[in-house]
């Protein structure tokens, strides 16, 4: 069951990778560093089982690039 989306504020990401890392499942990186979500645009369907992944991401993202949306 879906119950949220992760959105990826382009204009704040700067590329650091960290998201990726800790949404591996959900986000992979481009040539340039940047998240690209695997089937996604900038909105991407968290499952419950991944949504203290997501919440951690939001927390460490430094530029605050990532919130959830319902």
């Amino acid at each position: 069951m879906i119950a949220r989306t992760l959105h990826i504020d382009w204009t704040r990401c700067d590329g650091r990778g960290l998201c990726t890392e800790l949404l591996a499942g959900l986000l992979d990186r481009d040539e340039w560093g940047y998240p690209r979500a695997l089937g996604y645009g900038s909105d991407v369907p968290i499952r419950s089982e991944l949504m203290d992944a997501a919440r951690e991401s939001i927390a460490l993202c430094p530029l605050q690039a990532l919130s959830l949306r319902y």
